[in-house]
C-alpha cells in the first residue's frame, strides 16, 4: 500500500555515490534527495563501494547505502550483493528512482520483479562502448520500456537522442539544478591569496579529467594565447595531460587538482570566464556550466548537440564553438578577454538564466511533481 504523500519514500539507485565519488550524477542525486525532503519525501541512495561497511552513512538527511563492488569492466561496476540489497531497500520504498546508464541496474530491476512506481533520469546515451552497446541494446530497451517515467535533462538532449525519441511519450524534461547555498562565497582573504598567485586575467576549467572533456584540445588552444588557464579537477587523463603540457612548455596552464569549495568559489568569482571544451556526446549537460552561470560568468563551450548548448546559449550567455577545434577555443578566449563589456553582459544573462531555469529549488519541485504523478497513477 502506498503511504500518504507526506510520508513518501524514494530509493535512488546508481553505480556510485558519496563518499566514494561525487561527480555530476552524484551531485544531482544529492540535490534531489536534499531538496525533496521539504515535500515530505524521505530518500535512500544505493550504490556500490569497495568498502561498503565503512562508506554506508548518513548524508544531508538521507542514508547512502552500499553494496560490495566485486569488479569493474568497461566503466561498469558489478556486484552480487547488490541484488539482495536492492530487494531489501525497494521493499521499503514507494518509488524507485534509477539513474541511467548502468547496465547492471537494468538487470537488477528486471530480475527483481519490482511492483513499485519507477522513474529514470536519463543522464546520457552510451557513447564510448559502441561494440558492447550492440549486445546491451535489447536489455536496455526492455528496461526503458518497463519503467513508468523517463526524465531527460534538457530539451536539446531529448531532441538529439535516438533512444529518448523512442520513448518520447513518457519522457519529461527537468533541467539539472544546483543549490546556491552549497557554494558559500569565498572570504576576502582566500580571494586575495589567489589574486596574488594568479594576478593576470585567467580562464577556468572545472571537471573530472576524462576523455570526453576535451582538455587535450584546450591545451592545444593554450598555445595560441598567453592568458592563464586554470584547471580544477582530477581524473584518468591527468598524467597524460600534464605530460603534454610539460612537453610543450605550456607555462600558462596550471593543474590545481581537487580544491575545497571555498577555493573553487574564489576562482569562479575571479575568473574572466569558464571554458568548457567537451567535444563528445558523453557530456550530456555540464554542471560546471551551471556553476559558472550561478556566479554570473560568461561561458565558452562546444556545440555537441546536448544540454551544454541549453545552459550556454551562443550570443546570450557566452560563446559556443565547433567541437575539437583548438583555433576556435583560443579565438573565443581572446574575444572575451578583449571585449570586457560583451563578456560582462554574457555573465549577467547567465546569472539570470540560472535563477530562471537551473536552481535546485526548481529541479526538486519538478521531481516532487513527477513522484506525485506516478504514484497517483
Amino acid at each position: 500500500m502506498i503511504r500518504r504523500w507526506s510520508e513518501m519514500r524514494v530509493l535512488h539507485f546508481f553505480k556510485t555515490y558519496w563518499p566514494d565519488t561525487f561527480g555530476g550524477v552524484e551531485r544531482t542525486i544529492h540535490a534531489i534527495a536534499k531538496g525533496t525532503a521539504k515535500y515530505g519525501i524521505q530518500s535512500d541512495v544505493l550504490s556500490l563501494s569497495s568498502m561498503p561497511e565503512q562508506n554506508t552513512r548518513e548524508f544531508d538527511g538521507h542514508i547512502a547505502h552500499k553494496a560490495k563492488l566485486d569488479f569493474e569492466f568497461a566503466s561498469t561496476g558489478f556486484s552480487w550483493e547488490v541484488f539482495g540489497r536492492f530487494r531489501e531497500l525497494s521493499d521499503r520504498a514507494d518509488i524507485v528512482h534509477y539513474h541511467f546508464p548502468w547496465p547492471v541496474m537494468d538487470v537488477v530491476h528486471l530480475t527483481s520483479r519490482l511492483r513499485k512506481p519507477t522513474v529514470v533520469t536519463y543522464h546520457s546515451d552510451i557513447v564510448k562502448q559502441r561494440i558492447l552497446l550492440q549486445l546491451y541494446r535489447p536489455l536496455m530497451h526492455r528496461f526503458l520500456t518497463s519503467v513508468d517515467r523517463i526524465v531527460a535533462t534538457s530539451p536539446n538532449y531529448l531532441a538529439t537522442s535516438d533512444v529518448l525519441q523512442r520513448y518520447r511519450s513518457k519522457t519529461t524534461v527537468i533541467p539539472l539544478g544546483l543549490d546556491e547555498g552549497d557554494y558559500p562565497r569565498a572570504s576576502d582573504d582566500v580571494k586575495a591569496r589567489w589574486r596574488q598567485r594568479f594576478p593576470k586575467p585567467f580562464f577556468l576549467f572545472v571537471g573530472v579529467l576524462r576523455y570526453y572533456k576535451g582538455v587535450h584540445i584546450l591545451l592545444e588552444a593554450a598555445k595560441q594565447t598567453d592568458h592563464d588557464i586554470l584547471l580544477i579537477g582530477q581524473g584518468p587523463m591527468e598524467a597524460s595531460l600534464k605530460a603534454y603540457a610539460k612537453e610543450h612548455s605550456l607555462e600558462n596552464v596550471h593543474f590545481l587538482g581537487a580544491l575545497p569549495d571555498a577555493d573553487k568559489a574564489a576562482l569562479l568569482e575571479l575568473s574572466t570566464g569558464l571554458v568548457f571544451p567537451s567535444h563528445l556526446r558523453s557530456e550530456a549537460f555540464g554542471l560546471s556550466l551551471v556553476e559558472a552561470a550561478m556566479f554570473g560568468k560568461p561561458m565558452i563551450s562546444c556545440e555537441i548537440g546536448t544540454g551544454t548548448s541549453f545552459v550556454n546559449v551562443h550570443g546570450e550567455t557566452g560563446v559556443v564553438v565547433k567541437p575539437n577545434d583548438p583555433d576556435a577555443l583560443a579565438g573565443a578566449m581572446i574575444r572575451l578577454s578583449r571585449r570586457r563589456k560583451e563578456a560582462l553582459g554574457y555573465g549577467e544573462k547567465a546569472r539570470a538564466a540560472y535563477l530562471e531555469k537551473f536552481t535546485a529549488v526548481q529541479m526538486t519541485a519538478d521531481y516532487a511533481s513527477v513522484y506525485r504523478d506516478i504514484v497517483g497513477r
